[in-house]
């Protein structure tokens, strides 16, 4: 069955609001409702799921490719890492950490201490990857005393009015409330196939075009540090080139710039290896930012730093009210157990070799889909048009968009992303199976053969 929902459509929107808010007949009508500025990407209304999949109040059975946005690592409601949540209910849910500390913040810190690089040594916890960013930015400029943060084209850092400054992924990030935050400059991402260029050629142009940049526009002496993805998400599942970040390591070293890494999506696993950067030989960032798949779906993030670095920061600019919460901290200690116990980065590397070898196969029976790409369990496909001359792909968000609604037909649940929507990506858990991966893509080359027949 092919969903006719069409992405980001009302229709679409509404499916997923109306089942939670409609009255029964001559039943009080809500007198309240979500906000109509939330858009679904699927109709679909949870009942309860486990592992790689959510069970529909529909009945049906959807291997979930979408993880929360690369939220779940450990898979739906992980055993271990529910009885962990369960047993902290039951001591303490609310301990604000700058007032008393508690064991699962103590716990989730040497915890992180195991898989952190050598060097990030002190740790500041805050709910969400937004908050991780700005503590960062914050810390760049108060250790520095420079006021400019450049950022690389197509990132994508959150939503938050300084989050939403320094991301690129899309205008709707950003546009409409105006004015955001100052001192924020943008620099090239060395996306090879939309310049029509192998990778080496991309990452030349765009590190030539960086020093171009400081030469031109923002000085050396006036950047408190360089912001950018291992693999961009909302921007297109781009794998960074690891001789662009090997590039952008010597630059900060030379110039005195604070290179901060934004793992929040790409880290915990999800490429293959525990920290995206981690491709790229030598670089070590001066600061990480984790959030996302830490905790398996509860709401905590961090940024890791020096010691050194990290005492910089000005006294009292870090804290929060929710940050670092027991119960989600309990279940980061969790999460990170089952990682390793589970071996599940390993996991990720041979379960996306498949997954990526599997959409190539489906990319050479389909025009219109000009390029797979990806690191571990993160693949982006990229829909162009094939009757457009000349040397550089032109996008077709809506192949994109009908394909993933046709993947709700098959019950496969996935996301587009992209600045131009034209790109589907598949986020299977960390857990995910041979035979899931394998589910999944038949079901993805059903969806194309239905949406794009």
């Amino acid at each position: 069955m092919t969903s006719t929902l069409a992405s980001g459509s009302p229709a679409a929107s509404a499916a997923g609001t109306q089942q939670t808010t409609a009255a029964a007949p001559g039943a009080r009508a809500p007198r309240a409702t979500l906000s109509p500025a939330l858009k679904q990407a699927t109709p679909v209304i949870v009942d309860h799921a486990q592992g790689s999949w959510i069970h529909g109040t529909d009945g049906r059975d959807y291997l979930d490719f979408t993880t929360g946005i690369g939220v779940t690592s450990t898979g739906h409601c992980h055993p271990r890492v529910v009885a962990a949540a369960q047993e902290q209910c039951g001591k303490i849910i609310h301990a604000q950490y700058t007032t008393v500390m508690h064991q699962p913040l103590l716990a989730l810190t040497d915890a992180l201490g195991e898989v952190l690089p050598d060097g990030l040594d002190s740790v500041f916890y805050a709910n969400s990857g937004s908050e991780a960013v700005e503590a960062s930015i914050r810390l760049a400029r108060m250790a520095t005393g420079k006021p400019n943060i450049v950022v690389f084209q197509g990132g994508f850092h959150g939503r938050t009015v300084a989050a939403a400054s320094l991301t690129t992924a899309g205008t709707k990030f950003s546009a409409g409330f105006s004015p955001l935050m100052s001192g924020v400059h943008m620099a090239p991402f060395p996306y090879s196939y939309r310049y029509g260029m192998d990778e080496t050629a991309a990452v030349e142009f765009a590190l030539r075009e960086l020093d171009y940049l400081f030469a031109s526009r923002v000085a050396p002496n006036d950047t408190a540090a360089m912001l950018i993805e291992p693999v961009l998400g909302d921007g297109g599942y781009l794998p960074t080139p690891p001789a662009f970040l090997q590039g952008l390591r010597e630059r900060a070293d030379r110039l005195g710039i604070v290179l901060i890494v934004d793992e929040v999506q790409a880290g915990v696993g999800r490429t293959g290896r525990f920290w995206g950067h981690q491709f790229a030989e030598g670089v070590v960032p001066d600061i990480l930012i984790t959030a996302k798949g830490i905790a398996s779906g509860f709401p905590i993030s961090a940024i890791a730093a020096s010691t050194e670095l990290m005492s910089k920061a000005w006294p009292g600019s870090q804290g929060g009210t929710y940050g670092g919460n027991a119960v989600a901290a309990a279940a980061g200690v969790e999460t990170l157990a089952v990682i390793r116990d589970e071996n599940l980065v390993e996991n990720a590397r041979i379960r996306g070799d498949q997954l990526l070898a599997g959409l190539e196969e489906i990319k050479a029976r389909n025009p219109r889909i000009g390029d797979v790409r990806g690191r571990g369990l993160m693949a982006g496909i990229e829909f162009v048009d094939p009757s457009a001359a000349g040397a550089v792909p032109v996008p077709d968000a809506a192949a994109a968009a009908a394909v993933q609604q046709a993947c709700i037909g098959h019950d496969l649940l996935t996301l587009t992303c992209g600045p131009l929507g034209n790109v589907v990506r598949l986020i299977p858990a960390l857990v995910v199976t041979e035979d899931e991966i394998t589910a999944g893509l038949q079901r993805f080359a059903a969806a194309v053969d239905d949406a794009l027949a």
